[in-house]
């Protein structure tokens, strides 16, 4: 197979929809076609960066799980981005609100990495209801002074229409989510590319889909469907595949070999186990601490892992 072929193979891999979320309930028009060239441009434009460096802004709140915590669909892609990118020169930045940091620390420290840094805030929503101040949210990316070139927002909720942030179910989580997408609508001043990734259309990034085409597949749509555009986008059945995914074409277009212990399900699993336990973070679907991610048996979940791992060798 060619790059090409094999970018595409990884996105079909990732472009299933196991929580029967309608995000392509119409075959024609639905959020897995919408750009179609967004991953492989994703991926080229981190990878032939001459100097790449990424923030990445993740956490979903799940208030109505026991304990309320955030989810492990995100946190652990975002550590997984960086046991992905970090080895290629890539300097990486992890960003969520407060509840999150417990979790992620523990995640790098088990994956090697004791200094990395983390900027974790409150919401601390404005008294007026605002959404357009935005404090101690850009994170730190080790090295001296170094530009971003990139924007993730992974898993990371961002305001519809009513200016209001949502769940899936359409539960207001405005209050309990900063707001991100000041950050991302500041982008274009600091010429810095947005990437977003998400699995439900109430994510930042999924502004970029037309609301029509949302509303006709997602249960919902209407009220949830976050209007917060990125540069790129990617639409994956779990958020967290959409980070594999984009790891692994990055590697497949700098060439460059897999470490062992990437994509590997047992060392994902050891790793989630850390941050389930010290965070902690539950399953959004179940609505508590497990060592899985939106209700999938860990078989179901990784088999993206071990498809990657295919179209490599």
């Amino acid at each position: 197979m060619t790059i090409d072929e094999k970018l595409a193979a990884i996105l079909a891999a990732v472009q299933t929809d196991p929580g029967n979320r309608g995000l392509a309930h119409d075959p024609d028009d639905n959020l897995f076609n919408a750009f179609p060239g967004d991953f492989a441009a994703t991926c080229r434009s981190l990878a032939d960066h001459p100097e790449p460096a990424v923030d990445i802004f993740t956490g979903f709140f799940i208030p109505t799980s026991t304990p309320p915590a955030a989810e492990t669909d995100g946190p652990l892609g975002a550590v997984f981005l960086a046991r992905a990118l970090i080895p290629l020169g890539v300097h990486v930045g992890i960003s969520a609100e407060r509840w999150c940091e417990k979790a992620l620390t523990s995640g790098l420290t088990a994956s090697g990495f004791t200094e990395m840094d983390i900027t974790a805030w409150d919401p601390a929503p404005d008294p007026g209801g605002r959404r357009d101040r935005m404090v101690h949210v850009v994170p730190k990316v080790p090295g001296p002074k170094r530009r971003r070139s990139h924007y993730l927002a992974l898993e990371r909720p961002g305001p519809a229409e009513d200016g209001r942030c949502h769940t899936m179910r359409g539960r207001d989580i405005t209050d309990l989510t900063a707001p991100v997408e000041v950050v991302f609508a500041q982008s274009q001043f600091n010429r810095v590319r947005t990437i977003g990734v998400g699995d439900g259309g109430n994510e930042i990034g999924m502004g970029k889909v037309s609301h029509e085409t949302i509303v006709k597949n997602v249960p919902n749509g209407a009220a949830i469907h976050c209007r917060v555009p990125t540069d790129f986008l990617i639409v994956s059945g779990v958020s967290n595949w959409g980070a594999y995914a984009l790891a692994a074409g990055v590697y497949m277009v700098r060439g460059a070999d897999l470490p062992a212990d990437l994509f590997d399900p047992d060392r994902e699993r050891a790793i989630l186990e850390v941050m389930v336990r010290d965070g902690p973070l539950v399953d959004g679907v179940v609505g508590k601490p497990s060592v899985t991610v939106d209700g999938l048996s860990w078989d179901d979940y990784t088999r993206p892992l071990r498809r990657m791992r295919e179209i490599f060798r």
